[in-house]
């Protein structure tokens, strides 16, 4: 409380405290969950007969350390930057997908077929041609969901889930059957053109073009989301739908449009990580990503800067463990516990936060009446 002297009058303003501010409540909830994370992860590192400490400083020695490990930190982090920019779109729009692992399947065999069946052409041409193919193939798959959705108002949830199965078992009769190498020896297509690899971008590593292309993502999506009529359109209906079709803008419509950009996304993820890097279609080449986009999402924050932080994170994470691993003896999968709490603390990092923010200020308030006092 603060008073002021106005034209000889005693008034008293009201100074917003800093501990009410959105953000400061967002940053605070967000570095309470990673602590929690760091410290439940060191303990059951630790009741495994392991150093915390230095489990710690061979997970980023692993995925720091060398220029061949952060390039690895890099390249898989693309994958869950992008599908995490399409959630965060789709999020925003007041949907909860769970879609993005079936959305980079089906992104990864439409590149393929590109890749495969039009070696011949240039890679000037088929490069970005694999790109938008498997864009427009992972949003068209999103897009029966939002459909669904718009039209008949069935769960996301259940549909993006369903679609899921649907694409890992599509996939796994394609590589068994039409499009399986000619050879016939294993489950998976024939390698893709070399015209249709992407370039690496450093040499001595696997790091391509990709990671530019994900950089520019970051951008556009900012931009879409905060910048554009469209972006406002769809945070206002995410927000309040009844509000928005009162000030005349089409929930419906713009429920599909977010969903097939969230689907195009996570189709481009999978088309880069198979012209990238495996430049063939195999089952399980997904490792996951779309399911660990979500958390990078929600770690995020629902805005493009911080689902950049949470992806590189969760990548170094990955590059990381295998290092831990050959160290310590410690196993992978440790990684999937980590990702886990990440998610369950994040979940509750509001609560976090208010309870945080209740106990300074009780102390703050003790502080000043003893002070008075």
């Amino acid at each position: 409380m603060i008073q002021m002297n106005i034209g000889g009058a005693q008034v008293q303003v009201t100074r917003k405290k800093r501990t009410e501010s959105p953000l400061f409540q967002k940053v605070l909830g967000l570095g309470l969950a990673l602590l929690l994370v760091i410290l439940v992860t060191g303990i059951i590192i630790a009741l495994s007969g392991k150093s915390p400490l230095v489990a710690g400083q061979c997970m980023i020695r692993g995925a720091f350390g060398t220029k061949n490990s952060v390039a690895e930190t890099l390249i898989k982090s693309v994958p869950l930057l992008l599908s995490a920019l399409g959630l965060t779109i789709c999020y925003r729009t007041g949907l909860t997908s769970v879609g993005s692992e079936g959305q980079i399947i089906i992104g990864g065999l439409m590149a393929t077929i590109v890749g495969v069946k039009l070696a011949a052409l240039p890679s000037i041409a088929l490069i970005p041609l694999g790109m938008i193919v498997g864009a427009i193939g992972g949003g068209l798959w999103a897009s029966i969901a939002g459909l669904l959705k718009a039209k008949l108002g069935v769960s996301e949830v259940i549909n993006t889930i369903m679609l899921n199965y649907v694409a890992t078992y599509l996939v796994g009769y394609l590589v068994d059957g039409p499009l399986q190498e000619a050879a016939g020896f294993y489950p998976q297509s024939d390698m893709l053109g070399q015209n249709a690899w992407l370039p690496t971008i450093l040499s001595g590593t696997r790091m391509h073009i990709g990671v530019i292309i994900a950089a520019v993502s970051v951008v556009l999506v900012w931009f879409l989301l905060w910048k554009l009529p469209l972006g406002y359109q769809m945070r206002a209906a995410g927000s309040n739908p009844i509000a928005a079709r009162t000030n005349g803008i089409n929930v419906a419509k713009n429920m599909v449009l977010a969903m097939f950009l969230s689907g195009a996304f996570a189709g481009l993820a999978g088309s880069i990580e198979i012209m990238g890097l495996h430049h063939r279609l195999m089952n399980g080449f997904s490792s996951s990503y779309g399911f660990d986009s979500m958390a990078v999402a929600l770690l995020g924050g629902l805005h493009p800067v911080g689902v950049t932080i949470a992806a590189l994170f969760f990548g170094a994470l990955r590059t990381g463990a295998n290092t831990m691993q050959r160290t310590l003896q410690v196993p992978v999968s440790l990684v999937n516990v980590i990702q886990g709490l990440v998610i369950l603390f994040v979940l509750t990092q509001a609560l976090l936060s208010r309870f945080t923010i209740r106990v300074i200020q009780r102390y703050a308030g003790k502080k000043e009446e003893d002070h008075h006092a």
